[in-house]
């Protein structure tokens, strides 16, 4: 999905967005955004998680008001930076929710932080998105812009005429070619493992990942891991909001 301006509120680092305040809140959600996508696809979220948690989002380079700032092209390279604008920026409990690339992103930070002994999330919510030991065919960023519009359609995130104007094109389509680049290069180490638990979340209708390669989450962590079935597509979470955030609240 792409999405327009938001009014969001800055942190100390262009990589971190406060979606709602709820500073009587126990804990944080930090939110990584899928291909394409920008922090602000997660305020309804958050407005649904408030006051009982506050809403972080990641924002990548390459969109919204980081638009004239180069894409990154690849998983590690995200992650690397999301980690260490993350290590001062979020203080006491914490959990991650990514969708589709989001969730690779915050494995690969959950990862990162375990490998300094920083305390990591309580849980990783990863949603839209096969395993990553699932094998990915790299196909999409290789196509031209029409077939990276037809796939973004196809995923039912993208409002067509938005893309039909060859000026939104031109500042669109790059960030989500390297995105797409992104998940379709990422290859973890075989024994990536997170101490968290894993819940991971999908679609009963997403034309791309399938219930058995969502549930291969499980060999992911070393703690508990489950699945959770939404109804629709690929943006399920566009329907199912208050779910979502049930979901996520009571999983602590």
């Amino acid at each position: 999905m792409l999405e327009g301006v938001a009014m969001l509120t800055h942190t100390e680092t262009p990589w971190i967005r406060r979606l709602v305040a709820a500073p009587d809140s126990s804990v944080r959600v930090v939110c990584f955004p899928h291909a394409g996508g920008s922090a602000s696809y997660f305020r309804p979220l958050a407005i649904e998680l408030a006051p009982h948690a506050e809403t972080l989002a990641v924002q990548y380079p390459g969109r919204q008001e980081r638009r004239a700032e180069p894409p990154l092209e690849s998983v590690a390279e995200l992650a690397d930076a999301a980690f260490e604008a993350l290590r001062p920026a979020v203080e006491g409990p914490f959990v991650f929710f990514g969708h589709s690339l989001g969730a690779l992103v915050a494995f690969e930070v959950a990862l990162r932080l375990q490998q300094v002994s920083a305390p990591g999330p309580r849980r990783l919510f990863a949603s839209a998105v096969s395993a990553p030991s699932v094998f990915r065919q790299p196909t999409a960023h290789f196509g031209d812009d029409d077939a990276l519009v037809a796939e973004l359609c196809r995923l039912g995130g993208t409002d067509p005429a938005r893309l039909s104007a060859a000026q939104i094109r031109a500042m669109s389509l790059p960030a989500v070619r390297a995105d797409y680049r992104a998940v379709e290069k990422y290859r973890p180490a075989p024994d990536a493992r997170v101490t968290c638990p894993i819940t991971a979340l999908v679609g009963t209708h997403d034309p791309i990942v399938s219930l058995r390669d969502s549930a291969a989450w499980r060999a992911h962590t070393t703690a508990k891991g489950e699945l959770r079935v939404f109804e629709g597509g690929h943006f399920y979470l566009d329907h199912t909001v208050r779910d979502v955030a049930a979901t996520v609240l009571n999983a602590w």
